[in-house]
């Protein structure tokens, strides 16, 4: 059913007669459990007895915690599985994906204002030190989304920007460069996103191109990510209409379904037009994307029916579970489908040499590895060549004492209840701090709480400070609508009231679009990741002793001429 001996998988005769042999002994519930990736936030071992209870799973994803606990899980679940178990991470920027004290080497977005596919491999190879240290063996990377709409809250700085043989040529480097280190890339989210502005967490997103378009732009990506030997593909929850009316005509608006769920998606376009022969994963799912397309109890087995072979996270993994054992023994998934998939899952273990593996981790040597001066000093270089500056007023820069002693800083950050997870405000602190240290006095703003006719006089902030220093933290994230500057009351306090007569510059840690509602700002800065590596970078150019490198990849501007003044 499935040609082991091609890509990505390459298997030899041994390796195959392994998976042939492995799969004959398998009972159905046992088919059923490889099926599933589930997800560990910790070490807890009342968790990880749960899942073993219920079923031996085929993977593992891990929510980011400390490497000591990575470094037990990995243990645990390895020691517990029948089959040596897929081991995943998003390490989409580094070995921050996965441990906390891992490295974040680059944003791919700040990667991509680089220009520097080199520094792509680097990215990717600490991914896989980092991650490899710690027991992972699968990597939910690389993002090949396109950002083509600035709106969209969740692509943003994730992928490698809007131009599609930048993202082809950056996402192909990373699929070698961490599948030579013994992971499994995954490129990631097909049909492709970027193009709707929902979250796919919250609504089945879409994604309108015509087939010809499609074909040139993430066409173009996944072809380059597949010819690279990607081992995995992960389907999003998008729709892609155009292809799924040009594989099946006369197909019902009702019936379009999500990459997840749609088998002219997964087999007719992703397998037989892009030729993947390799292993497909859902996205996760709990999001709201794949519940709103189908009922779950359908849904969860439809997955695996209509081309998915692997079922990432659980709402209720018991419950899950049963529904997938259901639609087995009621025929959703066929014996043939079943086994399809199956043999797909082991020939990836296969493929990463997992069936003669023995895992030897620590985390003493895991420790040497996170976080060690190689990989931030690369950090440090990515952050050095990708900070970019946008537009800049004549003569502002570069800031010194003795042109700006007092500074009245402006901090944009997230706010609001479930936020917490998101402040990075240590990090806007240090450079405040490293400001300090230059010799600047820096205050912050403070709205008053009253409105007009009281507020503080103009003159008096006009003389009082030398410069106005605007720095967001507004990072992209899941479950969101819109990454979008809200400003504060009374009557946006903090809008840029000054900037005729102060000098003014703003600076963007991560997400590049901000010039959609500060326009008329006329220094402006994108630095695409709010790090220690970028603050440190940043410093060294605002004041002058470095200069700035980066170049757009994406339009800082939002198609708006207005934000060019």
């Amino acid at each position: 059913m499935v040609d082991l001996k091609a890509r990505p998988f390459y298997l030899n005769d041994e390796d195959i007669a392994w998976v042939q042999k492995t799969l004959a002994q398998m009972n159905t519930e046992e088919k059923a459990g490889q099926l599933f990736c589930v997800l560990l936030k910790n070490d807890s071992q009342e968790t990880i007895d749960y899942v073993f209870r219920l079923m031996n799973p085929g993977g593992f994803m891990y929510r980011i915690m400390p490497t000591q606990n990575a470094v037990n899980a990995s243990r645990e679940v390895v020691r517990r599985s029948k089959i040596y178990p897929l081991i995943a991470a998003n390490l989409e920027k580094g070995g921050n994906g996965i441990v906390e004290e891992g490295t974040l080497v680059g944003a791919p977005l700040e990667i991509a204002a680089t220009d520097d596919v080199t520094l792509v491999e680097k990215m990717a190879t600490v991914c896989g030190r980092e991650a490899g240290a710690v027991g992972a063996n699968w990597a939910f990377a690389p993002i090949i989304d396109i950002d083509t709409n600035f709106r969209n809250p969740i692509t943003n700085t994730r992928t490698f920007g809007s131009d599609p043989d930048r993202v082809a040529r950056m996402g192909a480097a990373y699929v070698r460069t961490i599948q030579k280190m013994g992971f499994a890339a995954t490129i990631k989210h097909f049909p492709g996103d970027g193009q709707d502005e929902r979250d796919q967490h919250l609504v089945t997103s879409i994604n309108d191109l015509d087939c010809e378009t499609w074909n040139k732009t993430y066409g173009k990506a996944y072809k380059a990510g597949i010819e690279a030997g990607a081992l995995t593909v992960m389907a999003g929850h998008i729709m892609q209409p155009a292809w799924e009316r040009a594989i099946h005509p006369g197909i019902k608006d009702d019936e379009l379904m999500p990459g997840t769920l749609s088998r002219e998606l997964l087999q007719g376009l992703l397998r037989e037009r892009l030729g993947f022969n390799g292993v497909i994963s859902t996205d996760a799912t709990t999001m709201a994307g794949f519940m709103l397309a189908m009922g779950r109890e359908r849904a969860v087995p439809e997955s695996i029916a209509r081309g998915c072979d692997m079922f990432l996270f659980a709402r209720n993994l018991e419950e899950d579970y049963q529904f997938m054992l259901r639609g087995i023994r009621d025929g959703i998934i066929t014996p043939q489908r079943l086994d399809e998939a199956v043999t797909r899952i082991l020939a990836l273990k296969a493929a990463l040499g997992l069936h003669r593996k023995t895992l030897n981790i620590s985390e003493e040597e895991a420790k040497k590895v996170i976080g060690c001066p190689e990989h931030r000093q690369w950090a440090a270089e990515v952050a050095d060549k990708g900070i970019t500056l946008v537009k800049e007023e004549k003569g502002v820069l570069p800031l010194t004492p003795g042109k700006y002693k007092r500074i009245l800083l402006y901090r944009i950050e997230p706010m609001g209840e479930g936020y917490s997870i998101y402040q990075v405000s240590p990090v806007l602190e240090q450079m405040k701090q490293k400001l300090i240290a230059e010799g600047f006095e820096v205050d912050e703003f403070v709205p008053q709480p009253y409105g007009e006719g009281f507020t503080t006089k103009y003159q008096d902030m006009v003389s009082g400070y030398d410069l106005m220093l605007y720095v967001a933290n507004l990072a992209t994230k899941s479950n969101q609508t819109v990454v979008r500057i809200e400003w504060k009351q009374p009557m946006g306090a903090d809008c840029g009231l000054y900037i005729n007569d102060v000098p003014t510059v703003f600076v963007s840690l991560e997400n590049p679009y901000h010039l959609l509602d500060f326009p008329r700002v006329r220094t402006y800065i994108n630095c695409y990741s709010g790090n220690e590596a970028v603050v440190n970078a940043l410093i060294e150019k605002l004041t002058g002793r470095s200069e700035f490198k980066g170049k757009s990849p994406v339009d800082p501007f939002c198609g708006k001429w207005d934000a060019k003044l």
